[in-house]
């Protein structure tokens, strides 16, 4: 499906982490359903399979590749592997991340390995996928860089996950650095932080768990009384990573029904 021409993606090289469910998969979809060539990545093949086969039954393509984003070399790799196919990158949108299964504690009861590996994964993995990628974008003087952060980054973590507000609150702060960096490059650099949505297993068990009376309330709670859909966040996405977006950097979006 084709949008207006200033979201026409043909001939731009995307490269999208964490695109094997959720908001990732959707903004993958999105993409290659404008003529984006995009390459997805996520720790779980079976389901960036199911995302390929997704694309094809819409008309497109996605070539996909099992990267793990706390690992340098993968990331350099998976980057290195599109660029050559592709002769260069566009595009570039960060959603490798989440909880990885933790759940809110007293920060007393935090350890050292559950802290670093959602910064890790949420931080880090922002950080080495912009890495890679800038080259890239600085030789072609042209780039887009999308950082899906979190409202947890702008207030806080539902799940009272302290390395998880932490970690998408630095995000946003690396998003505003690398826009004042890459700009005169001509790379432009801006973040999404969506709200509550049921998009990946994380999320649904923490559905669950406020019961009805706490899903009642965190739906009153939101100005347009509905939870949100992937495609709500893609939708945002596609403008950041156009063209009608090209004077628009270092900015967060909450795209969260309204607080």
């Amino acid at each position: 499906m084709r949008g207006s021409a200033a979201q026409d993606f043909e001939g731009r090289v995307a490269l999208v982490t964490g695109a094997g469910h959720g908001l990732g998969r959707a903004i993958a979809l999105a993409l290659s359903g404008r003529g984006a060539a995009v390459w997805a990545s996520d720790l779980d093949s079976s389901e960036l399979a199911q995302t390929a086969q997704l694309a094809e039954e819409a008309g497109g393509s996605i070539r996909t590749s099992r990267v793990d984003v706390t690992d340098a070399e993968q990331v350099d790799a998976w980057v290195a592997e599109a660029r050559g196919a592709g002769g260069t990158i566009h595009l570039l949108v960060n959603d490798a991340g989440g909880v990885l299964g933790q759940v809110g504690r007293p920060i007393e009861q935090v350890t050292e390995e559950d802290w670093h590996a959602i910064l890790e994964v949420n931080l880090g993995g922002t950080f080495r996928c912009c890495r890679a990628a800038t080259p890239a974008m600085r030789e072609g003087r042209y780039g887009r860089i999308l950082n899906i952060s979190s409202g947890a980054g702008l207030s806080v973590s539902l799940t009272g996950i302290q390395a998880y507000a932490a970690a998408k609150a630095a995000q946003i702060g690396l998003t505003r650095q690398l826009a004042h960096e890459l700009g005169p490059s001509g790379i432009t650099v801006n973040s999404v932080a969506p709200g509550f949505i049921r998009s990946n297993p994380n999320t649904e068990a923490q559905w669950r768990s406020y019961g009805e009376a706490g899903q009642a309330a965190l739906v009153e709670g939101i100005a347009l009384r509905r939870l949100g859909r992937p495609e709500d966040i893609a939708h945002a996405a596609l403008f950041f990573l156009s063209e009608g977006a090209g004077w628009v950097t270092g900015q967060t979006l909450a795209v969260d029904g309204g607080k």
